[in-house]
């Protein structure tokens, strides 16, 4: 599995998947604006699934547990234009052009139906990635600036996504951590995400769990791949990574060290 990036300057980035598919679990620390060109991207959250294929347009939000798949489709690589916004160039915007929508958005995905403004917008990058230097930084300023300007043009709610620069605040442990443990991702992050420094997150886990999280996560993700192995039928090869596994081999001996079978005996035994 390869995933080539070819970028003349970091914030504006060519997507390029050549071989059978990519998939990572994420958090992106900073928003994304993207264009499907070609393949197909999915992204699996704890309440959602979202497709996107080509000609699709997209804002992902910053700090979203998520798992992403892109592969290719008839015949083409995945590809896609992604556009950083970062929190430095958010700010300089927003000291220059005054925040029209103040209210309290769920930060979710947004995708955008075709408009010539971004479609010409898209069309008018292709051609840096053709260049052999690096895009010279006031034309990438410019570019992203653009991009911020014909966003607010056509959804006049966006302000309160991306001008809203907070951590992420305070929130309910037991609730974030039932509907996100199968992401496979730094205890830290879990921290980060429900608005604790690690130590505070390891205490407040205790209490709500009465054990460790990693022998917690441990015994959710392996209830799941259970569930999936047992009654929906799903060969471990399919459920190791979207269970909270980082490889098949790791899967199937705590899988067995916890049932007493591998997953392919209890597969087998269902069928």
């Amino acid at each position: 599995m390869t995933q080539q990036q070819r970028n003349n300057y970091a914030e504006i980035v060519l997507s390029c998947i050549e071989e059978k598919y990519f998939k990572n679990e994420i958090v992106l620390e900073d928003h994304s604006f993207v264009k499907i060109i070609s393949g197909e991207m999915k992204i699996i959250q704890a309440d959602s699934t979202f497709s996107f294929g080509p000609g699709d347009m997209l804002l992902f939000p910053r700090n979203q547990l998520s798992t992403i798949i892109k592969y290719p489709k008839d015949g083409r690589s995945y590809k896609s234009v992604v556009m950083t916004l970062t929190e430095d160039r958010l700010k300089r915007f927003y000291t220059k052009n005054p925040i029209k929508c103040t209210e309290q958005n769920k930060h979710r995905i947004l995708s955008f139906e075709k408009h010539p403004l971004l479609e010409s917008f898209f069309t008018s990058l292709l051609p840096y990635f053709d260049l052999e230097t690096e895009l010279p930084e006031k034309l990438s300023a410019l570019k992203i600036e653009e991009a911020l300007t014909i966003l607010r043009t056509i959804d006049q709610s966006i302000d309160s996504i991306l001008s809203d620069f907070s951590k992420p605040g305070k929130i309910n442990l037991a609730d974030f951590m039932e509907k996100n443990f199968m992401f496979n991702m730094p205890i830290e992050k879990f921290g980060y995400l429900t608005g604790r420094s690690l130590t505070t997150f390891k205490k407040d886990f205790k209490t709500a769990f009465q054990t460790t999280p990693q022998k917690w996560l441990t015994q959710k993700r392996l209830e799941l791949a259970h569930y999936q192995l047992s009654e929906k039928k799903r060969r471990p090869v399919e459920i190791y990574y979207e269970t909270g596994f980082e490889n098949l081999s790791h899967f199937s001996y705590a899988f067995k060290k916890q049932y007493g079978y591998s997953p392919t005996e209890l597969l087998n035994s269902k069928n």
